[in-house]
Order: structure tokens, then C-alpha cells, then sequence
């Protein structure tokens, strides 16, 4: 009987998978260090919108995220690191705790760390420079706290626009800490199991401590919020009713909710149950009671929703987009990387022409992504200041929700493409961090505001105020070429009829009205297609992310210049 070791199949066997593992360690090694350093589209961004005196923070982040930051979270999403309800001390007293491993907090003080919130101290906030490291921590996924550097953003803003001086002196400076062992984060509670989108509905009541309606006037929080992310947060934004129901949106107020009374005990709150989330796992998203919460109304309660859309939703929706921007990001590096590394039928799949499209087509998406996402994020900046014209204050309100809605959108096909490109190791959780991209970004395109509400906005706005004017100047002024000015010439003619149909419809032609909307819905996309190519037009080293974007307005011809594209977005 021959010796196993002189089995030709025997000896064959173990020396293929000698190869195939040794191939699999050379992708992992090939992961960049610093996730700044390698992203050449971020950094030529970063050129054109003037930011390069901030690199060195953005190498020390990229090489945060790069190492020690996705290993903390890759253990801390774990099944058995997942975070759990601890509601007693250990001689009985209520705490209204959660309990997290300690990678998560190790997570936290890498991610505040960076100075993210700690830059809206800043006489000027720069957005674009948060949110270029907000970009970069999301490569990490949500990682259980950049759902929170949402809320906090928000947070921070309300106080900084609406908060009474003595607010701002309690919060906001615990807000801005960088140290995650002794700031303070922030929690926004809108939604209600009755409402949803519909937050006209909410019934969450709030009764007064005192006549005074103005901001920092003493009231009471009373009933339950359905879907509270961040649900240990030691500060709550949140909305409750101040006036009938009848009044919808018109009668909520916001308010400022501590989660400890002054002598250190749970501000009259519960957390019943939390919730078990396909994605963002990592950060605790629970079901509260409010039984006479001490609240202050944060800014004149007859503002409150105001207030909720211009310093809450809308900065959330920014952050919502450079989230799975970083998504997107990640899922081409790992993709990418993979490709060159992975053998099949004798040499890299990267060398197969359907993968190389594949690969070119999630990064023309990831560039697209970001390059709007920093574009209005600039327009904030200059917003603030009051800088931005009609016509620049009209496109901002369109093209905030836009892109929101197609940025979700596009990274949702980026990181299954990822997956793809990956085959069957790609849907294992243990192999790569793509299987929970994909369940983050699943969670990132519900929240603040689904595909449908954002679409119903933007088409209300256009029906109202005429918006769509404002936005197609700026794209034109942006864009400036004469075979785009023919395509936004249809799309704006295309347009104005769906606005004119639902004007005529009124609330009478149901059928009329349905259509239209409909025929918006197919619009829509096209239009945050133009956002994001006008984002991109201005800087020479993305024209080939641009002109593949372009394949979201008509179909492109397969020809050299094609190939030439395809080549141009491949990983060097």
C-alpha cells in the first residue's frame, strides 16, 4: 500500500489550497494602511474644495480607520459582543442602562477622538472637513457610534441656533468633548409606533411647568417613542405635542431631554425592549416609555418642527450620505483589492472584462456619492453664513433629499457588486466586512426619510414653491456644457408637465394625480444623476467617474472609449 505523501491526488490537493489560502493572505495584506492616503478621488476633492491644511488630521483618521478602529469593531459586532439592556445596579437601584463589550467603547474614543464633533466648535463650523471624517469612519460601517455623530451633529446645531445661553452651557460643551470617556452624546427621538414618516401623527404629549412657551421653559414628557437609536445617549432631542392633534406637524414642539436628574438618577424614562436590527447592530436602537420626563423646550415650542427640519432632518440627511458614501468606499477597496488577488482559470479575476466593469461601475458610484455629498455639504457652510442666492437656496432644499434618496440607492448595488465580486466567500460575515456593509446600508436607507417620502418632498416643494426653477439654474451655471444643457432641457420640460398635472389634479382626479407621481418617481433619479455629475464636473481627476455616471441618463456605447473608461477606474 503506497504512503499517502505519494498519492499524486493527495500531494495535489493540499498544495492547491496552499496557493489559494496564500492568495487570500496577499488580499488581506493588501489593505491600505491609511484609508486617506490610498482614496486618490477623496484627496483630489479635498484640493478642489481648499482643504488640504486639514490633511494631516485626515491621514491620522485614515490610519485610525484603517487599523485599530476596524478591529475593534469587527469584535464588537459579534453576536455574542452585542449590546444588552442592564436596567439594575448591583443592589437593586434603576439605571436604565445598556451594557456594551469594551470594544465598543474602545471604538468610541478612536472615532471622537478624531475631533469630529470637537470641530463644530470652530468659529465657522466646516462641514466639509467633519464630514470628510465622518466619511472615513464610516468605512467601518455604522461601528455603534456613527449613527450617534449624526444625532450629535444635530444636536449641537439646535442648541448652537435655538438653545438658551444656560442649555448651551450645560450641553453643548460636553457635546464637543473629544474624549469619549467623558462627553456627552446625543440621541434624537421622532418616530412613534402610529407615525412613522407621518410624524404629524405623533402623540407623544408634553405639559407645561410654566406659562412661558420660549425656549428653556420647563416642561414634562409623557408616552412612548417607537425606534430611539443611540437609546443611551445622555442628552435626547426629541419632539413631543404641544397643541391638538389637528394641528399635525404645526403642534409639536422640541425638546431637550437629560438622561439623569440633577441628583444622578434616570429622568423618568424606560427602556422597554431593544430592538433586533438587521443592521447597525453594534449601536442600541430601543422602544421607550416617557412617564413625566423633565424636558426644556429647546427653542419656542411653536417652532419645534421648524426648527426639527432645518437643524435636525436635513443635517441627518447629509450625514446619512457621506455614511454609505464610506460604505461604498470600503466595498471597492475590499472588491478591488480582492480581484487582483483572487485566481481563477489561471490569473486574477481582474482581468476578466466583467469584473473590471463591475469594479469601474462601483467606483464611478462611490465618487459620484461623495462628490455631491461634500458639494452641499460646502452649500451648508455658505448657508450658514448666508452667502448661498435664491436660486442656490432652492437647489439646496431639492438636492438635500435627492441626494439622500440616490446615494442610499446607488450603495446598496455598490456593496452587493462587492459581494458579487467576492462569489460564494463574499456572503460569509467571517470573511470580509461586506455582509454587514450591506445590512448597514439597508438601515441607512430608511432612516431619515424612506425612497417614497423623500420623492413626496421634493415634489411637494416643486408644487408649492417652484424650486425646480432655482435648481436648474445652479445645475446649469454648474454644468456648462451644451450637450448636458439639451439633456436638462428634456428633463426640466419633463418635469414641469408632472408639476402641471398634480396642479391640475388637485385633490379631485385621484388617477390624474397617481400618474404624475409615478411618472416623478422615474424622474427623480435622473435629477439627483445631474446633482451628482455637476458635483463632479469641476475636477479634472474624477472626468472618468463622471462620464461612467453618465450610463444613469442613457446607455453608453460599447466602443474604445468605453474600454478606456473601464480601464481608467481600475485599481492601481
Amino acid at each position: 500500500m503506497a504512503a499517502i505523501d505519494e498519492d499524486p491526488q493527495a500531494t495535489e490537493a493540499p498544495s492547491a489550497a496552499v496557493r489559494g489560502r496564500a492568495d487570500l493572505a496577499a488580499w488581506e495584506a493588501a489593505q491600505p494602511t491609511d484609508a486617506y492616503a490610498d482614496d486618490l478621488d477623496f484627496r483630489a476633492l479635498i484640493a478642489h474644495h481648499g482643504l488640504t491644511d486639514r490633511e494631516e488630521a485626515l491621514h491620522a483618521t485614515g490610519r485610525t480607520v484603517a487599523g485599530p478602529l476596524d478591529r475593534a469593531v469587527r469584535e464588537n459586532n459579534l453576536h455574542r459582543n452585542l449590546p444588552e439592556l442592564d436596567l439594575w445596579d448591583g443592589i437593586g437601584r434603576f439605571t436604565s442602562r445598556v451594557r456594551h463589550h469594551p470594544t465598543w467603547a474602545e471604538a468610541g474614543r478612536l472615532i471622537y477622538g478624531t475631533g469630529v464633533m470637537a470641530a463644530y466648535g470652530e468659529g465657522t463650523v466646516p462641514h466639509r472637513f467633519i464630514l470628510g471624517l465622518f466619511y472615513l469612519t464610516s468605512q467601518c460601517g455604522e461601528a455603534g457610534h456613527n449613527c450617534p455623530l449624526a444625532c450629535d451633529a444635530g444636536a449641537i446645531r439646535t442648541l448652537q441656533a435655538r438653545g438658551t445661553a444656560d442649555q448651551q452651557a450645560r450641553f453643548l460643551a460636553r457635546l464637543l468633548d473629544p474624549d469619549f470617556d467623558t462627553n456627552f452624546t446625543a440621541s434624537q427621538f421622532l418616530t412613534e409606533v402610529q407615525g412613522g414618516s407621518d410624524v404629524g401623527a405623533n402623540a407623544v404629549e408634553a405639559r407645561p411647568l410654566s406659562e412661558s412657551r420660549q425656549g428653556g421653559s420647563p416642561w414634562t414628557v409623557h408616552g412612548e417613542k417607537w425606534f430611539c437609536s443611540n437609546a443611551d445617549a445622555d442628552v435626547f432631542v426629541m419632539t413631543a405635542r404641544v397643541g391638538p392633534p389637528t394641528l399635525g406637524t404645526r403642534g409639536l414642539g422640541l425638546f431637550v431631554v437629560p438622561r439623569v436628574l440633577p441628583d444622578g438618577t434616570p429622568n423618568h424614562f424606560r427602556i422597554r425592549r431593544l430592538k433586533d436590527k438587521l443592521g447597525t447592530r453594534s449601536m442600541a436602537s430601543a422602544e421607550i416609555d416617557f412617564q413625566g420626563a423633565v424636558a426644556e423646550a429647546l427653542g419656542p415650542v411653536d417652532q419645534g418642527f421648524k426648527t426639527v427640519i432645518e437643524q435636525v432632518i436635513t443635517t441627518s440627511r447629509l450625514y446619512n450620505a457621506l455614511s454609505v458614501s464610506g460604505l461604498c468606499r470600503r466595498a471597492w477597496v475590499v472588491a478591488s483589492t480582492y480581484a487582483q488577488h483572487r485566481r481563477a482559470f489561471g490569473q486574477p479575476i481582474a482581468r476578466f472584462s466583467q469584473v473590471r466593469e463591475t469594479l469601474a461601475w462601483m467606483r464611478a458610484d462611490t465618487v459620484a456619492c461623495l462628490a455631491a455629498s461634500l458639494w452641499l455639504a460646502g452649500l451648508m457652510e455658505r448657508a450658514d453664513a448666508g452667502e448661498l442666492s435664491p436660486s442656490e437656496q432652492a437647489f439646496f432644499r431639492v438636492a438635500i433629499n435627492l441626494n439622500k434618496l440616490r446615494t442610499s440607492v446607488l450603495s446598496h448595488t455598490v456593496v452587493n457588486s462587492g459581494i458579487e465580486v467576492l462569489g460564494g466567500n463574499g456572503a460569509i460575515e467571517s470573511f470580509s466586512v461586506l455582509p454587514r456593509l450591506l445590512r448597514d446600508n439597508v438601515v441607512c436607507e430608511n432612516w431619515e426619510g424612506t425612497h417614497n417620502v423623500l420623492r413626496a418632498q421634493v415634489l411637494r416643494d416643486m408644487v408649492r414653491y417652484g424650486v425646480q426653477e432655482g435648481f436648474f439654474t445652479v445645475l446649469r451655471e454648474r454644468l456648462g456644457e451644451e450637450a448636458d444643457q439639451a439633456g436638462l432641457d428634456q428633463d426640466e420640460a419633463q418635469l414641469n408637465e408632472v408639476i402641471a398635472a398634480v396642479r391640475a389634479a388637485g385633490r379631485t382626479d385621484a388617477e390624474a394625480r397617481d400618474l404624475a407621481e409615478l411618472r416623478f418617481r422615474r424622474l427623480a433619479d435622473r435629477l439627483a444623476t445631474w446633482v451628482m455629475i455637476a458635483a463632479m464636473t469641476p475636477v479634472p481627476a474624477l472626468a472618468a467617474a463622471a462620464s461612467m455616471s453618465r450610463r444613469h441618463l442613457a446607455e453608453l456605447p460599447l466602443d474604445a472609449g468605453y474600454l478606456g473608461l473601464v480601464d481608467a477606474l481600475q485599481r492601481r
